[in-house]
């Protein structure tokens, strides 16, 4: 079970990057409960969590940084396979943003990436495209101490090496 400290950087999955402000017991409903009070980076939002679903919801310490690198590996090696029905598609990419999991962030950004080469991305799937890149940068810019423009630069680069042999469609 992921136990966390005042101070601590956290990344809460689909909102990004946090840190715990405050550890405090409250009572709900007669019961005790260690809540943890998380401030979203992006947003400058207050989160409060209970202990007991951390884990659960997906709350999880920043990647290490000798992972970033096989971030940018999995990135750049090789294809993808997508779901062509959109409907699919979709709640599977759904599923794997909610999961908080970098890799599973890096999938659907990889995912739609390759797609929106061969057609265009519907509304919802650029958005999730932006948010996964999103995700993507502000945690490994964090870990790796540097910039969120030379992070995207780099994440950018890395995907279009990995497809450099697609031929993209001719926008009209």
């Amino acid at each position: 079970m992921a136990s966390f400290k005042i101070g601590d950087t956290i990344v809460y999955p689909n909102q990004g990057l946090g840190v715990v402000e405050d550890i405090q017991k409250e009572k709900y409903y007669g019961e005790e409960f260690v809540i943890y009070h998380v401030r979203i980076l992006t947003n400058d939002t207050l989160v409060l969590v209970p202990f007991s679903n951390a884990d659960e919801i997906g709350i999880r310490k920043p990647i290490p940084l000798k992972s970033v690198e096989s971030i940018y590996k999995f990135m750049g090696n090789g294809g993808v396979e997508i779901t062509m029905n959109w409907k699919g598609r979709y709640k599977e990419h759904v599923n794997l943003m909610k999961s908080g999991l970098i890799l599973d962030l890096a999938l659907v950004l990889k995912s739609l990436f390759y797609l929106d080469l061969i057609k265009p991305l519907s509304f919802r799937e650029k958005k999730m495209m932006e948010k996964a890149k999103e995700l993507l940068v502000t945690e490994i810019s964090e870990v790796n101490a540097c910039s969120n423009v030379d992070v995207e630069k780099r994440i950018l680069d890395t995907l279009s090496r990995c497809f450099k042999d697609v031929t993209p469609r001719i926008e009209s």
